[in-house]
């Protein structure tokens, strides 16, 4: 099964690059880049759900977006030089959990095509310059 998801970057910070990172290690691409004045900006990608209801407590997911072990999956957003901008001082990564995806959220998706599993975190950091590291705190995932 294909997993859609969204995520909402909110504010994040103006003038640098984010992008989210496709594939692993050194041969990881940077896709969908953006770079905002103001407002929020939103990535849209799918994932692949492996795994068996009732042995599996969660969906196992897979694709290459996905990161990490297998207790503890992520999606990577690169941010400045990480989204391949030349132009800046800002490296970093942000780390976006995809803990917290159940069976009954995708038993509501294949219910309603149209549906996507949508998620919000902050852009800009306590620093003042783009958020990074893991999201805390992570509101999670929500049918959307």
């Amino acid at each position: 099964m294909e997993l859609p998801l969204k995520i909402t970057l909110i504010k994040p910070t103006p003038g640098v690059d984010f992008a989210l990172q496709k594939g692993s290690g050194n041969t990881y691409v940077s896709v969908q880049k953006q770079n905002v004045s103001s407002g929020d900006i939103r990535f849209g990608f799918s994932l692949m759900v492996k795994g068996t209801r009732g042995v599996d407590a969660f969906p196992r997911l897979s694709g290459s977006y996905v990161q990490g072990p297998a207790n503890g999956k992520f999606v990577y957003i690169g941010i400045g030089t990480y989204a391949g901008q030349t132009n800046t001082s800002w490296s970093r990564r942000l780390k976006i959990p995809l803990t917290g995806i159940s069976w009954e959220m995708l038993d509501q998706l294949t219910s309603d095509t149209k549906s996507v599993l949508c998620t919000q975190v902050p852009g800009t950091g306590k620093d003042g310059g783009p958020n990074c590291a893991t999201v805390k705190p992570f509101d999670g995932w929500a049918v959307g």
